[in-house]
């Protein structure tokens, strides 16, 4: 009860000044932590998920889904398989040279001119053309594919513009290198001279 008369009264004790100057203390060195310690660390004391990795400076690394780079490669890919279905290849001219020696090797000097020019330069026309349409089909594939593929990854992260373009590139150079691979094939294109 003394403490409750002397709380009523005004009047400090020896005790009173003890515990006040305790609580005093205590709240100096509060402060004295908290400007000394660096914000960043306050920050990682104030996580409470506990899951974030950490790097090696200790401050928390944040989570990031997914970046994109597999689709941005896929677009490039696309692109380059379409131009590559325009301007040729080298299995396309390997091919093409195959042909033309299996063409040579098929018909004899006393051949007429007509199968001489079918075997020896139309297979080889068709096996260039023949590569050419699937490198194009490949590219319109693989653009399809990158341009679909956000509509079955994760939701909320839209795909990068530049993305988009390039695998747009890439199915229309596929589209055209596939349109031109069966004009050339059928001989609309630049078919075969006649003989007759």
């Amino acid at each position: 009860m003394g403490t409750k008369t002397v709380d009523e009264t005004g009047v400090k004790t020896d005790e009173d000044k003890t515990v006040e100057a305790a609580d005093q203390a205590r709240t100096d060195e509060a402060v004295e932590t908290a400007e000394t310690e660096p914000a960043g660390d306050a920050d990682v004391d104030k996580d409470t998920d506990g899951d974030a990795p950490e790097d090696t400076d200790g401050a928390v690394a944040e989570k990031e889904g997914p970046t994109g780079v597999g689709q941005g490669a896929g677009a490039v890919v696309s692109a380059g398989l379409g131009i590559v279905s325009l301007t040729g290849s080298w299995v396309g001219t390997v091919a093409s040279a195959r042909e033309s020696l299996i063409g040579q090797l098929e018909t004899s000097s006393t051949s007429d001119v007509g199968a001489l020019i079918e075997k020896g330069y139309g297979d080889a026309w068709h096996a260039t053309a023949l590569w050419g349409g699937l490198f194009a089909l490949v590219a319109m594939i693989v653009g399809v594919v990158v341009l679909a593929r956000p509509a079955f990854g994760a939701p909320g992260r839209p795909q990068a513009p530049w993305i988009k373009s390039v695998a747009w590139a890439g199915v229309a150079l596929g589209v055209i290198g596939l349109l031109l691979a069966v004009l050339k094939y059928t001989d609309i294109l630049m078919g075969l001279p006649s003989t007759g």
